[in-house]
């Protein structure tokens, strides 16, 4: 559910971002402005993630920030695709190492009961057992290397990114870049077999590459593009990455992650993190992990019922949901798409 009651103001937001504010944010007024100062003192500003509200806060204003969650649609957000999760939070946001967010105080003072572990669990086993992710895209198949060597999979990431800006800060993170870091892996494991994989906003066409991608085969054996993350992750053995979501899901399978920036997940004792977190000195179980991420700190939003519903629920959606895009992309979608390559929204 969400954490506020009342959020009159909302600063900039796109026109298809609009309903979707509105359904986060049930009974209540939302005033959308294009800047700060038609904020009165004293009311709440939603902002989407690390959005710039400038220097001059007015007195009292509680800035909201929202973001999607992890386990989010069939097809991308940047293809303008309905949530079905979204974060919401009053201290900072999940993916900015450089200040506390909910969802850390959640990681860090909760006392997880054996209620909610359980339930954690059984969230984590079925996404696991239907190959669920945050996008769930991808169609082609993998298969491992014949020759038995140990995986790596490199997850790519749109590198102007606020997750890398903000979850790798620069000074504490030598790692920034997807070629740094597929170099990175490369050199401290010239045994393995390394497997690059592109983000898939930029393999749509939808976000810009990252410096030097195309030169990704001399630092890896492999290039894939199509792959499902769910069905790839269950074949690798580990998984390196600077922030990416994709760490989390390989957590969720049992998989051994290195972190090179500072993700959400990292520093609880579960990854092997490159640049130590200070500031998260608590050593959590993976379902408690889990239980703070997928059940405490995310919002759930019915596509059938445009309601609050629970992510046992929203999974139950998104498998159907997943069923029916599998005839495959509509005509009307590729034409949004097109469009999409274009125009920043």
């Amino acid at each position: 559910m969400p954490l506020v009651e009342q959020a009159n103001y909302a600063l900039d937001f796109s026109f298809w971002k609009r309903p979707y504010v509105r359904l986060y944010f049930p009974g209540q007024e939302i005033r959308f402005v294009a800047s700060i100062d038609k904020v009165p003192p004293g009311e709440s500003l939603i902002v989407w993630g690390m959005r710039d509200v400038g220097l001059v806060v007015p007195d009292g204003v509680r800035i909201i920030r929202i973001e999607d969650g992890f386990v989010r649609s069939v097809g991308l957000g940047a293809d303008l695709i309905q949530p079905l999760s979204w974060v919401i939070d009053d201290l900072g946001i999940y993916y900015d190492a450089t200040r506390p967010s909910r969802l850390e105080q959640i990681l860090g003072e909760t006392a997880f009961d054996c209620a909610l572990v359980q339930r954690a669990a059984a969230l984590r086993e079925k996404i696991v057992a239907t190959g669920l992710t945050k996008y769930n895209v991808g169609a082609g198949a993998w298969q491992r290397p014949p020759d038995g060597r140990r995986v790596i999979l490199v997850p790519g990431q749109v590198e102007s990114d606020a997750s890398i800006a903000f979850g790798a800060p620069e000074g504490v993170c030598k790692v920034r870049r997807n070629m740094d870091l597929l170099r990175a892996v490369r050199e401290a494991n010239p045994d393995a077999w390394v497997v690059y994989k592109p983000h898939p906003d930029v393999i749509a066409g939808l976000r810009i590459k990252g410096l030097d991608e195309d030169g990704a085969l001399q630092w890896c054996d492999e290039q894939i593009v199509d792959a499902p993350m769910g069905e790839l992750l269950g074949q690798v053995d580990e998984v390196h990455v600077i922030t990416s979501l994709a760490g989390f899901e390989a957590l969720l399978r049992g998989k051994r992650v290195v972190c090179y920036g500072q993700p959400f997940y990292a520093g609880w004792g579960l990854t092997g993190d490159v640049a130590p977190f200070a500031r998260r000195t608590r050593c959590l179980t993976l379902d408690e992990l889990v239980a703070g991420c997928l059940i405490l700190y995310p919002t759930y939003v019915s596509r059938v019922s445009q309601q609050f519903t629970s992510p046992e629920l929203a999974l139950d959606e998104l498998l159907a949901w997943r069923a029916e895009a599998a005839t495959g992309m509509p005509w009307w979608r590729k034409g949004l798409r097109f469009f999409l390559r274009f125009y920043k929204h």
